[in-house]
Protein backbone atom coordinates (compact mmCIF):
# COMPACT_ATOMS: atom_id res chain seq x y z
CA UNK A 1 0.00 0.00 0.00
CA UNK A 2 0.86 3.29 -0.40
CA UNK A 3 0.13 6.76 0.98
CA UNK A 4 0.51 10.40 -0.26
CA UNK A 5 -0.90 13.73 0.85
CA UNK A 6 -2.72 16.30 -1.35
CA UNK A 7 -3.18 19.55 -1.73
CA UNK A 8 -1.52 21.88 1.42
CA UNK A 9 1.57 19.05 1.67
CA UNK A 10 3.49 21.82 1.00
CA UNK A 11 2.62 24.00 3.90
CA UNK A 12 3.39 21.39 6.43
CA UNK A 13 -0.21 20.58 6.97
CA UNK A 14 -0.69 24.21 8.37
CA UNK A 15 1.56 23.87 11.74
CA UNK A 16 3.86 25.91 10.06
CA UNK A 17 1.79 29.29 9.39
CA UNK A 18 -1.06 31.21 11.75
CA UNK A 19 -4.53 30.02 11.69
CA UNK A 20 -7.33 32.60 10.05
CA UNK A 21 -7.46 34.05 13.63
CA UNK A 22 -3.85 34.48 14.20
CA UNK A 23 -3.66 36.92 10.98
CA UNK A 24 -6.05 39.85 13.02
CA UNK A 25 -4.70 39.42 16.60
CA UNK A 26 -4.04 43.16 16.13
CA UNK A 27 -7.53 43.91 15.10
CA UNK A 28 -9.02 41.87 18.14
CA UNK A 29 -6.39 43.69 20.35
CA UNK A 30 -7.49 47.15 18.99
CA UNK A 31 -11.53 46.25 19.78
CA UNK A 32 -10.82 44.83 23.38
CA UNK A 33 -9.32 48.23 24.24
CA UNK A 34 -12.69 49.96 22.30
CA UNK A 35 -14.62 47.96 24.78
CA UNK A 36 -13.30 47.99 27.47
CA UNK A 37 -13.48 51.73 27.32
CA UNK A 38 -17.18 51.99 26.35
CA UNK A 39 -17.59 49.21 29.48
CA UNK A 40 -16.37 51.77 31.88
CA UNK A 41 -18.54 54.57 29.69
CA UNK A 42 -21.32 52.91 30.17
CA UNK A 43 -21.38 51.84 33.65
CA UNK A 44 -20.91 55.30 34.76
CA UNK A 45 -23.63 56.31 32.61
CA UNK A 46 -26.03 53.43 33.77
CA UNK A 47 -25.56 54.85 37.69
CA UNK A 48 -25.57 58.09 37.33
CA UNK A 49 -28.60 57.90 34.90
CA UNK A 50 -30.90 55.16 36.56
CA UNK A 51 -30.66 53.19 33.16
CA UNK A 52 -31.08 49.48 33.53
CA UNK A 53 -30.74 49.34 29.85
CA UNK A 54 -27.08 50.63 29.77
CA UNK A 55 -26.31 48.42 32.49
CA UNK A 56 -27.43 45.37 30.59
CA UNK A 57 -25.28 46.58 27.81
CA UNK A 58 -22.49 47.33 29.89
CA UNK A 59 -22.83 43.58 31.50
CA UNK A 60 -22.72 42.47 27.43
CA UNK A 61 -19.63 44.64 26.87
CA UNK A 62 -17.93 42.76 29.95
CA UNK A 63 -18.82 39.39 28.15
CA UNK A 64 -17.51 41.09 24.91
CA UNK A 65 -14.28 42.19 26.62
CA UNK A 66 -13.84 38.69 28.51
CA UNK A 67 -14.32 36.40 25.14
CA UNK A 68 -12.31 38.83 22.93
CA UNK A 69 -9.06 37.94 25.65
CA UNK A 70 -10.43 34.65 25.72
CA UNK A 71 -9.91 34.67 21.74
CA UNK A 72 -6.59 36.51 21.96
CA UNK A 73 -5.62 33.74 24.58
CA UNK A 74 -6.59 30.68 22.64
CA UNK A 75 -5.01 32.14 19.14
CA UNK A 76 -1.53 32.30 21.10
CA UNK A 77 -2.19 28.89 22.70
CA UNK A 78 -3.31 27.85 18.89
CA UNK A 79 0.25 29.01 17.17
CA UNK A 80 2.34 26.40 19.34
CA UNK A 81 3.81 23.91 16.98
CA UNK A 82 2.83 20.02 16.41
CA UNK A 83 4.69 17.31 19.02
CA UNK A 84 4.48 13.53 19.10
CA UNK A 85 1.01 13.82 21.14
CA UNK A 86 -0.64 17.03 19.94
CA UNK A 87 -0.21 16.22 16.21
CA UNK A 88 -2.27 19.51 15.26
CA UNK A 89 -0.61 21.09 17.77
CA UNK A 90 -3.23 23.31 19.97
CA UNK A 91 -5.55 24.89 16.98
CA UNK A 92 -8.59 23.38 18.55
CA UNK A 93 -8.03 25.76 21.32
CA UNK A 94 -9.80 28.60 19.10
CA UNK A 95 -12.79 25.89 18.51
CA UNK A 96 -12.95 25.30 22.65
CA UNK A 97 -12.78 29.47 23.38
CA UNK A 98 -15.23 29.96 20.72
CA UNK A 99 -17.35 26.94 22.92
CA UNK A 100 -17.11 29.20 26.01
CA UNK A 101 -17.65 32.21 24.50
CA UNK A 102 -21.23 31.13 23.32
CA UNK A 103 -21.86 29.90 26.88
CA UNK A 104 -21.14 32.64 28.39
CA UNK A 105 -23.36 34.67 26.45
CA UNK A 106 -25.74 32.42 26.28
CA UNK A 107 -26.10 33.08 30.65
CA UNK A 108 -25.46 36.73 30.06
CA UNK A 109 -28.60 37.08 27.64
CA UNK A 110 -30.54 35.19 29.64
CA UNK A 111 -29.67 37.74 32.81
CA UNK A 112 -30.69 40.31 30.80
CA UNK A 113 -33.98 39.47 29.81
CA UNK A 114 -34.89 38.81 32.98
CA UNK A 115 -34.10 41.96 34.17
CA UNK A 116 -35.53 43.79 31.48
CA UNK A 117 -38.51 41.79 32.67
CA UNK A 118 -38.74 43.06 35.89
CA UNK A 119 -37.64 46.70 34.67
CA UNK A 120 -40.76 46.25 32.75
CA UNK A 121 -42.97 45.54 35.57
CA UNK A 122 -41.64 48.10 38.33
CA UNK A 123 -39.94 50.95 36.20
CA UNK A 124 -37.89 53.25 37.44
CA UNK A 125 -36.97 56.60 36.93
CA UNK A 126 -34.26 57.61 34.65
CA UNK A 127 -32.33 60.69 33.53
CA UNK A 128 -32.56 60.80 29.51
CA UNK A 129 -30.16 62.90 28.31
CA UNK A 130 -27.39 61.23 30.40
CA UNK A 131 -28.67 57.84 28.69
CA UNK A 132 -28.40 58.73 25.02
CA UNK A 133 -25.47 60.90 24.80
CA UNK A 134 -23.58 57.36 26.46
CA UNK A 135 -25.46 55.36 24.27
CA UNK A 136 -24.30 57.31 21.32
CA UNK A 137 -21.05 56.76 22.34
CA UNK A 138 -21.55 52.94 22.21
CA UNK A 139 -22.96 53.20 18.45
CA UNK A 140 -19.55 55.27 17.50
CA UNK A 141 -17.00 52.87 19.11
CA UNK A 142 -19.25 49.68 18.04
CA UNK A 143 -19.13 50.41 14.36
CA UNK A 144 -15.42 51.04 14.84
CA UNK A 145 -15.42 47.73 16.31
CA UNK A 146 -17.28 46.14 13.35
CA UNK A 147 -15.00 47.69 10.39
CA UNK A 148 -12.27 46.18 12.12
CA UNK A 149 -13.28 42.78 12.15
CA UNK A 150 -15.16 42.61 9.12
CA UNK A 151 -12.75 40.90 6.70
CA UNK A 152 -11.65 38.33 9.77
CA UNK A 153 -15.35 37.15 10.42
CA UNK A 154 -15.45 35.75 7.29
CA UNK A 155 -12.30 33.52 7.82
CA UNK A 156 -12.31 32.66 11.39
CA UNK A 157 -14.65 31.42 13.56
CA UNK A 158 -13.38 32.82 17.13
CA UNK A 159 -12.97 36.08 14.93
CA UNK A 160 -16.88 35.60 13.65
CA UNK A 161 -17.53 35.02 17.43
CA UNK A 162 -16.16 39.13 18.48
CA UNK A 163 -17.61 40.28 15.55
CA UNK A 164 -21.24 39.28 16.41
CA UNK A 165 -20.59 40.27 19.89
CA UNK A 166 -19.91 43.69 18.51
CA UNK A 167 -22.77 43.41 16.61
CA UNK A 168 -25.06 42.70 19.39
CA UNK A 169 -23.89 45.61 21.50
CA UNK A 170 -24.24 47.91 18.29
CA UNK A 171 -27.79 46.72 18.40
CA UNK A 172 -28.07 47.19 21.82
CA UNK A 173 -27.02 50.67 22.00
CA UNK A 174 -29.25 51.32 19.11
CA UNK A 175 -32.22 50.24 21.44
CA UNK A 176 -31.13 52.49 24.20
CA UNK A 177 -30.87 55.33 22.05
CA UNK A 178 -34.57 54.29 20.79
CA UNK A 179 -35.68 54.42 24.67
CA UNK A 180 -34.07 57.17 25.60
CA UNK A 181 -35.71 59.15 23.12
CA UNK A 182 -38.82 57.67 23.70
CA UNK A 183 -38.45 58.71 27.49
CA UNK A 184 -37.71 62.53 26.63
CA UNK A 185 -40.47 62.54 24.03
CA UNK A 186 -42.96 60.94 26.12
CA UNK A 187 -42.20 60.43 29.42
CA UNK A 188 -43.00 56.53 28.90
CA UNK A 189 -39.86 55.47 31.21
CA UNK A 190 -40.59 51.43 31.06
CA UNK A 191 -39.31 51.73 27.37
CA UNK A 192 -35.66 51.48 29.26
CA UNK A 193 -37.15 48.29 30.26
CA UNK A 194 -38.25 47.30 26.58
CA UNK A 195 -34.60 48.32 25.42
CA UNK A 196 -33.37 45.80 28.25
CA UNK A 197 -35.75 43.21 27.00
CA UNK A 198 -34.75 43.83 23.32
CA UNK A 199 -30.80 43.48 24.34
CA UNK A 200 -31.63 40.37 25.50
CA UNK A 201 -33.36 38.94 22.61
CA UNK A 202 -30.93 40.53 20.35
CA UNK A 203 -27.66 38.28 22.45
CA UNK A 204 -29.52 35.16 22.86
CA UNK A 205 -30.10 33.86 19.02
CA UNK A 206 -25.97 34.67 18.23
CA UNK A 207 -25.35 32.77 21.08
CA UNK A 208 -27.23 29.54 19.99
CA UNK A 209 -25.64 30.05 16.48
CA UNK A 210 -21.87 29.95 17.28
CA UNK A 211 -22.74 27.17 19.80
CA UNK A 212 -24.30 25.65 16.37
CA UNK A 213 -21.32 26.47 14.79
CA UNK A 214 -19.03 24.97 17.92
CA UNK A 215 -20.93 21.58 17.66
CA UNK A 216 -20.43 21.50 13.76
CA UNK A 217 -16.80 21.38 13.91
CA UNK A 218 -16.51 19.38 17.25
CA UNK A 219 -18.23 16.50 15.89
CA UNK A 220 -16.05 16.74 12.95
CA UNK A 221 -18.68 17.47 10.41
CA UNK A 222 -18.24 17.73 6.70
CA UNK A 223 -17.03 21.45 6.29
CA UNK A 224 -19.49 24.33 4.68
CA UNK A 225 -18.15 24.17 0.89
CA UNK A 226 -16.96 20.51 0.35
CA UNK A 227 -19.14 18.29 -1.52
CA UNK A 228 -18.19 14.86 -0.81
CA UNK A 229 -20.09 13.47 -3.68
CA UNK A 230 -18.07 15.95 -5.83
CA UNK A 231 -15.03 14.96 -4.24
CA UNK A 232 -15.62 11.02 -4.65
CA UNK A 233 -16.59 11.54 -8.68
CA UNK A 234 -13.44 13.40 -9.35
CA UNK A 235 -11.14 11.28 -7.49
CA UNK A 236 -12.96 8.49 -9.28
CA UNK A 237 -11.96 10.14 -12.84
CA UNK A 238 -8.56 9.75 -11.98
CA UNK A 239 -7.07 7.38 -14.73
CA UNK A 240 -5.95 4.31 -12.72
CA UNK A 241 -8.70 4.39 -9.75
CA UNK A 242 -11.16 2.04 -9.27
CA UNK A 243 -12.90 3.39 -6.29
CA UNK A 244 -13.16 5.07 -2.80
CA UNK A 245 -14.20 4.66 0.87
CA UNK A 246 -13.70 5.52 4.12
CA UNK A 247 -14.03 9.23 3.01
CA UNK A 248 -14.19 11.47 5.71
CA UNK A 249 -13.67 15.51 5.72
CA UNK A 250 -13.58 17.65 8.58
CA UNK A 251 -12.58 20.60 10.28
CA UNK A 252 -9.44 21.15 12.33
CA UNK A 253 -10.00 24.73 13.92
CA UNK A 254 -11.37 27.76 11.26
CA UNK A 255 -9.33 27.76 8.06
CA UNK A 256 -7.70 24.74 8.29
CA UNK A 257 -10.05 21.78 6.92
CA UNK A 258 -9.08 18.26 6.45
CA UNK A 259 -9.69 15.12 4.33
CA UNK A 260 -8.66 11.57 3.95
CA UNK A 261 -9.78 8.63 1.90
CA UNK A 262 -8.95 4.99 0.77
CA UNK A 263 -8.52 4.97 -2.46
CA UNK A 264 -8.87 1.48 -4.82
CA UNK A 265 -6.17 1.16 -7.67
CA UNK A 266 -5.70 -1.19 -10.44
CA UNK A 267 -3.05 -3.95 -9.86
CA UNK A 268 -1.65 -2.56 -12.73
CA UNK A 269 -0.61 0.96 -10.92
CA UNK A 270 0.64 -0.82 -8.36
CA UNK A 271 2.90 -3.11 -10.05
CA UNK A 272 4.64 -0.51 -13.04
CA UNK A 273 5.51 1.62 -9.48
CA UNK A 274 2.65 4.48 -10.74
CA UNK A 275 1.36 5.33 -7.00
CA UNK A 276 3.16 8.53 -7.25
CA UNK A 277 1.90 9.43 -10.51
CA UNK A 278 -1.98 9.12 -8.86
CA UNK A 279 -1.08 10.91 -6.14
CA UNK A 280 -0.25 13.86 -8.32
CA UNK A 281 -2.95 13.60 -10.08
CA UNK A 282 -5.26 13.58 -7.19
CA UNK A 283 -3.81 16.55 -5.31
CA UNK A 284 -3.72 18.49 -9.02
CA UNK A 285 -7.43 17.47 -9.01
CA UNK A 286 -8.71 18.47 -5.66
CA UNK A 287 -6.17 21.24 -5.78
CA UNK A 288 -8.24 22.64 -8.39
CA UNK A 289 -11.39 22.22 -7.28
CA UNK A 290 -12.18 22.10 -3.53
CA UNK A 291 -10.83 24.24 -0.80
CA UNK A 292 -9.31 21.38 1.33
CA UNK A 293 -5.62 22.07 2.33
CA UNK A 294 -4.83 18.83 4.08
CA UNK A 295 -5.37 15.54 2.07
CA UNK A 296 -4.28 12.07 3.11
CA UNK A 297 -4.58 9.04 0.97
CA UNK A 298 -4.42 5.60 0.98
CA UNK A 299 -3.91 3.50 -2.16
CA UNK A 300 -4.23 -0.06 -1.95
CA UNK A 301 -5.58 -3.05 -4.44
CA UNK A 302 -9.25 -3.97 -5.00
CA UNK A 303 -9.06 -6.60 -2.74
CA UNK A 304 -8.13 -4.80 0.45
CA UNK A 305 -11.77 -2.79 0.59
CA UNK A 306 -13.23 -5.99 0.91
CA UNK A 307 -11.61 -7.05 4.27
CA UNK A 308 -11.62 -3.50 6.22
CA UNK A 309 -14.57 -2.35 8.32
CA UNK A 310 -15.74 0.71 6.69
CA UNK A 311 -17.10 3.58 9.06
CA UNK A 312 -18.09 5.93 5.64
CA UNK A 313 -19.92 4.59 2.59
Amino acid sequence: MSAGHGPGHGHGHGHGHGTAAQAHRGRMVAVLVITLVVLVVEVVGGVLSGSFALLADAGHMLTDAAGVALALGATAIAARPATATQTFGWQRAEILAALVNGVVITVVGVLVLVGGVRRLVHPGEVEAGLMLAVAAVGIVANLAGLALLHRGQAESLNVRGAYLEVLGDLLGSVAVVVAAVVVLATGFVRADGVASVVIGLLILPRAFALLREVAHVLLEATPAGVDLTAVRSHVCGVPGVLGVHDLHAWTITSGVPVLSAHVEVTDEVLARGEAGRVLDDLRRCLAGHFDVDHCTFQLEPPATSATEARTHA
